[in-house]
């Protein structure tokens, strides 16, 4: 018999988005893709939110409806509030203190629902002596110490796209802290604030490598230990055609695997966890390597125990094998774009549809969340507007 397939594990689970850019919006994906219904309020005199790109190609934005709402209207901020009583989560990524200027703050928001789930990203934090400074990403990795490690020894540190800050240290913290108070909130029937800050995010997300520093096992300097390319057995390299692999042998028996694969006398090599050794040991390995194409190297060492991989391009990345075996990118409306992560034997989550324009699918929206239709009469009344 079948497993019995269910919507998303978060499927019931409503949720309010407050319009932004950066994590909130890729936290919103997440919890979307999960199966909640998210009805993300936009602006309706909407300024450049930056990083402006067309609707259908907006993939953190996806599985939305929208309704738009002037928020420095007294009425719309009480339709607002209306939506906030038959909500489980409202989520946000204004500086400390905007939807608290707006009407919208967390006092409010939790005498009209006691049960609601508040999750607040910002790069700081709702306090601290930087909490009002402006910023993005990389600032907010710059003083976490994470910055500092990534890059190569003597060369300034290399900006790692927004993945540390924005999504690793904030979108996905906020949604595990939305989804933790949630469960927290069924118990209980007590909502709560969680305050999910880039800088605590990524802070914890190098929790391994402040283990090894206060032990002694980190050294200062990039590219000066195991896992920040120092060592040569975790790094990329150039092949014949000036295409790049990417190799991990950590472990001394995948290690061996590689010079073995690769046709080296591991007598050469008893210690390469000998710092001493890596110079020559890297100019081993780039000699090597660069005997061979990267598509060559493919055939040898894919799928070894050699801790081998090409490193792909966009273009090239959804083609690969293995991501077309895992279905790791889908097409939605034609456009390829990385599927719902992770999976559940039971209750798969799924990219309802694209990202909608400001105003598209409210008034579904509405209807969905049981609002009557004098309710929604009202709304419209109040400044809440809809395409559809």
């Amino acid at each position: 018999m079948s497993a019995r397939v269910e919507a998303g594990p978060l499927a019931g689970v409503k949720v309010i988005e407050l319009a932004g850019i950066g994590p909130a919006p890729f936290c919103g994906m997440l919890l979307s893709d999960l199966g909640a219904d998210i009805i993300r309020i936009d602006r309706q005199l909407r300024s450049d939110l930056g990083l402006t790109i067309a609707s259908e190609f907006d993939f953190t934005s996806r599985g939305r409806r929208s309704i738009t709402a002037d928020l420095k209207s007294k009425s719309s901020i009480e339709a607002i509030l209306k939506l906030v009583e038959r909500a489980d989560v409202l989520i946000e990524g204004f500086r400390p203190g905007v939807i608290e200027r707006l009407g919208l703050g967390p006092d409010v928001l939790l005498a009209r629902n006691p049960r609601l789930v508040i999750g607040r990203v910002t790069g700081w934090g709702q306090e601290g002596p930087l909490a009002q400074a402006a910023g993005h990403d990389i600032n907010y990795i710059a003083i976490t110490g994470a910055l500092a490690c990534i890059g190569r020894e003597g060369e300034r540190p290399v900006v790692p796209l927004n993945l540390v800050g924005d999504y690793g240290g904030g979108a996905v913290y906020l949604a595990f802290g939305v989804v933790s108070a949630l469960l927290h909130a069924s118990k209980s029937r007590k909502g709560q604030v969680v305050d999910a800050a880039m800088v605590d995010g990524a802070t914890s997300l190098m929790a391994l490598f402040y283990g090894r520093h206060a032990a002694g096992l980190w050294k200062s300097g990039r590219a000066s230990n195991e896992l920040d390319g120092g060592a040569p057995w975790y790094d990329t390299y150039q092949t014949k055609d000036k295409r790049y692999i990417a190799i991990g042998a950590i472990e001394p028996k995948f290690f061996q695997e590689l010079l073995k694969c690769l046709g080296i006398d591991a007598a050469d090599w008893m210690r390469p966890d000998d710092p001493v050794c890596w110079p020559d040991l890297r100019r081993c390995l780039e000699a090597t390597f660069a005997k061979r194409t990267r598509d060559e190297w493919d055939a040898l060492l894919q799928g070894s125990d050699a801790c081998y991989a090409p490193i792909l391009d966009l273009a090239e990345a959804p083609m690969h094998p293995h991501s077309q075996a895992r279905q790791a990118f889908v097409e939605v409306d034609g456009i390829t774009q990385p599927n719902v992560a992770p999976r559940f034997s039971i209750t798969p989550g799924e990219i309802k549809r694209s990202a909608p324009q400001p105003g598209q699918g409210g008034l579904e929206a509405l209807r969905c969340w049981d609002l009557t239709e004098s309710e929604i009469d009202e709304m419209r009344r109040g400044g809440i507007g809809w395409s559809s």
